[in-house]
């Protein structure tokens, strides 16, 4: 039997280069400072990559192989909890995609063969919009947004 999967798809464009919106994604010194979390990896296609959160405690939430990679404009990850590292079934796989329009990228996020229905898929459908808006703002301004906020009371 095989699961049902659901993907997610992120568009948003950027007052940067390439360089800059690959370099903000795969340099953990940068990733850190808009999305409170380190990727890191040597980048290499078969590599492995971990996301790492920024704090004292340094707890590897997420694992993945790197798929593809070509620097400034694509790149393609495993993604899957680090709890479930070992459990092919878990991962599922990230694309991005950076195009240079005339003073600024298209950042295009690919997010697939995602679970249906499960706790990962619901969970990257309220992350990669706060990060993806966080990493535009990072770029654009200097200042990411605070990825953890949570809404106010009414």
């Amino acid at each position: 039997m095989t699961k049902e999967t659901t993907s997610f798809l992120y568009v948003t464009y950027i007052l940067s280069t390439p360089e800059k919106v690959f370099e903000a994604i795969t340099k953990p010194d940068l990733a850190r400072r808009y999305w409170g979390h380190e990727n890191v990896s040597d980048w290499r296609p078969g590599s492995k990559w971990e996301h790492i959160r920024a704090d004292d405690k340094r707890t590897v939430e997420l694992v993945g192989k790197v798929v593809e990679v070509s620097p400034p404009t694509r790149l393609v990850i495993t993604w899957a909890n680090a709890s479930q590292a070992s459990d092919p079934a878990s991962y599922s796989r990230v694309t991005f995609e950076i195009e240079e329009y005339e003073n600024m990228v298209r950042l295009t996020v690919a997010h697939d063969e995602l679970e249906a229905g499960s706790g990962m898929a619901n969970g990257i459908k309220k992350g990669w919009p706060v990060v993806l808006s966080s990493l535009k703002s990072f770029l654009e301004t200097g200042r990411g947004l605070d990825v953890f906020a949570k809404p106010k009371a009414a």
